[in-house]
């Protein structure tokens, strides 16, 4: 059996970061591409760390969606 997990509209979201499983949601990518991103810093946006964890702020991932540059 499988969970379905449903997000808010990234345009609607109230936080200023949001998790790498919901970043990832948002630009169509997997999470681990992220973690990559993160790792290498290669990717499109960088994420800040809160207590040794990614957080993606909510204000880039709307740039790169309007961009399209998400690679």
């Amino acid at each position: 059996m499988t969970t379905q997990v449903t997000f808010a509209a990234l345009a609607a979201e109230p936080r200023t970061t949001i998790s790498t499983i919901e970043a990832a949601f948002h630009l169509g990518r997997k999470p681990q591409t992220l973690r990559k991103w993160a790792c290498y810093e290669d990717g499109p946006i960088r994420p800040v760390r809160i207590n040794g964890r990614l957080a993606w702020r909510v204000a880039d991932l709307l740039r790169v969606q309007v961009e399209g540059s998400a690679k």
